[in-house]
């Protein structure tokens, strides 16, 4: 686990924070039920080393109820993308926390369920005043009980009423869209009610998360920053000797190397374990390691005790080549931006060499005790996502197709002959309750081809449906398989013209024509509509470069900072592709 840096580091760096130079910026609201002190600068601090500018608002001293039911208040005055509503057990349970046996069972739950439709009335206040995501804390179960070991024996006791506080919690706000329990009971697991909170500050000030572990709960919340604003990393790549097994295969040979069986070779397999189950949920894996071919992949598919195998990677450069231009060839082949890339390597030398070519790669240099590299991995907010979708499930899989594409590519004579031979067919659909998260998280991650970059949110996707307006999504699929959603276009509807708000495509399927595809689809449905013309912008970015021309090469017109087709001109409908539409 990363050791954090002392609060008043956050403190004091938080002073000296500029954030009209960033680019992404974001509003943190904070509410709670105690003494906040410290989380709003660590917050803003760890924001700025993501290169996000952060507005925070803290509201004042366990005034979360005033703040939440007051539709003026300044908490809605201020506009937040995301509050953190902080609650802890003692102003949850008040005298119960030290006495709840001075009530009866059928008391201690009545008291419970009212406390929580006492949070269900405030989480629909704040969902109806706010677009704000709200972050809601469970409360931490206690090791104390004023019955001792006898408290297993009671019914409904101390440790009971708290859990099925959170469970009701969790059951109420698990189909809220904007709505997210943080699982504070579990930070405390983790680092130890002990640690987490000090009675002397508690004391002094109503502190009940410990200065020393403010920055660890800190770090825990921006993952949601992250997973917000499209920050989360797609592709973790692997160095192999003493990173994926212990020892060098090339001198220590097949035989020689630690992996599994005594305690060092275990720490190799757990880590193994731990980057699948990531990768089952979405999270690329790939290889750059400096190795003879031969002697890593006898490995990787004949060792008894490898966990991960040759499928499991979408990538792997296994040479004697330049790690930094392995780094890059990685990116063209996953087609996927080095922002998007954790580098794991336990060579100093080559993890700073990767650091100062590529400072967008994340790179971590592993620790020199390998039982810390599950601890490590663990600890990473950095895969955190707002929703896990059919697509994110099926990546791993999906990419593995990408190669037998490729491989026919190469085969193939000219590109129209490797499109033909794809067989591609294209489904455009409205967006529902079940494609809504995937395009938002379209729009918050596609970079490459994506005309205006705008970012939506679940809830922003519904307001332009209630609006009237076209939110489609396309899902793609060939002779080697369902590429699923990958597409995404956003078309405000007026009588005479329609306006292109959002049309994007995941860097996985460019170049196939499938946007020519898709706007060709929504400009016959716009002919159909008696729409005189389709308006479209391209805002450019360091990444979108890929679709710069897209407007002018499908036959579009520059007017001011808008392209604009005149639906008097023949509409290009692909050939090489068979299309759908919902």
């Amino acid at each position: 686990m990363s050791q954090e840096q002392k609060l008043s580091y956050y403190i004091n760096k938080a002073k000296s924070l500029d954030i009209a130079k960033y680019e992404k910026k974001i509003r943190i609201a904070l509410i709670g039920s105690f003494t906040l002190n410290g989380i709003e600068e660590t917050l803003r601090v760890k924001c700025s080393e993501m290169n996000v500018g952060c507005n925070s608002y803290v509201a004042g001293y366990n005034q979360y109820n005033q703040e939440i039911l007051n539709k003026e208040s300044n908490l809605y005055k201020f506009s937040p993308d995301v509050t953190f509503l902080i609650l802890d057990i003692r102003s949850i349970l008040g005298k119960l926390f030290h006495t709840p046996y001075l009530i009866s069972e059928t008391e201690r739950k009545k008291f419970i369920d009212n406390k929580v439709s006492e949070i269900s009335n405030l989480i629909k206040s704040f969902t109806n005043n706010s677009k704000s995501k709200l972050v809601l804390t469970n409360l931490a179960i206690p090791t104390y009980s004023p019955y001792g070991i006898y408290e297993t024996k009671v019914a409904y006791g101390l440790q009971e009423m708290v859990n099925d506080y959170n469970q009701q919690i969790l059951a109420i706000t698990k189909n809220v869209e904007s709505v997210y329990v943080y699982d504070f009971n579990a930070f405390m697991t983790k680092f130890g009610e002990k640690n987490v909170f000090d009675f002397k500050q508690f004391f002094l000030g109503d502190v009940q998360i410990s200065f020393e572990y403010i920055p660890y709960l800190s770090h825990s919340l921006t993952g949601y920053v992250k997973a917000i604003l499209g920050l989360n990393k797609k592709c973790i790549v692997l160095d192999l000797d003493n990173t994926l097994w212990g020892g060098i295969v090339g001198e220590d040979g097949f035989e020689g190397i630690n992996l599994g069986g005594d305690p060092v070779g275990k720490a190799f397999a757990e880590f193994q374990k731990l980057l699948l189950s990531i990768h089952k949920r979405g999270i690329l894996l790939a290889i750059n390691s400096k190795n003879n071919f031969e002697d890593a992949i006898h490995v990787i598919r004949e060792h008894s005790e490898m966990v991960l195998k040759e499928e499991h990677f979408a990538c792997m450069k296994i040479n004697w080549n330049d790690k930094v231009q392995n780094m890059k060839e990685i990116a063209n082949d996953l087609n996927i931006g080095l922002d998007s890339m954790i580098f794991f390597d336990d060579d100093p030398v080559n993890c700073e060499y990767i650091k100062s070519s590529f400072p967008q790669v994340m790179t971590v240099t592993m620790p020199k005790d390998t039982s810390q590299y599950v601890p490590l991995l663990m600890s990473l907010n950095d895969f955190d996502i707002l929703k896990i979708t059919e697509e994110d499930l099926g990546r791993g899989n999906m990419y593995l197709q990408e190669k037998q594409r490729k491989d026919l590519e190469h085969q193939a004579t000219n590109l129209d002959d490797f499109l033909q031979q794809l067989a591609i067919n294209l489904k455009i659909k409205k967006a529902n309750d079940f494609t809504i998260p995937r395009i938002s998280q379209l729009t918050l991650k596609t970079n490459q081809f994506n005309l205006t970059t705008k970012r939506y949110q679940d809830e922003d996707i519904r307001k332009f449906i209630d609006s009237g307006n076209w939110v489609g999504c396309a899902q793609v699929q060939d002779k080697f398989g369902d590429s699923g959603i990958t597409g995404v276009f956003i078309v405000k509807k007026n009588p005479t013209e329609w306006i292109i708000d959002t049309f994007l495509l995941s860097c996985r399927i460019m170049g196939r024509g499938i946007e020519n595809g898709i706007l060709s689809e929504i400009l016959k449905k716009a002919k159909e509509a008696g729409v005189k013309s389709v308006v479209g912008e391209f805002i450019p970015t360091k990444k979108n470069a890929p679709c710069a021309n897209f407007f002018s090469d499908y036959g579009f017109k520059k007017i001011g900072q808008y392209w604009v087709f005149d639906m008097n001109n023949p509409i290009k409908t692909p050939k090489h592709l068979s299309c759908s539409v919902e």
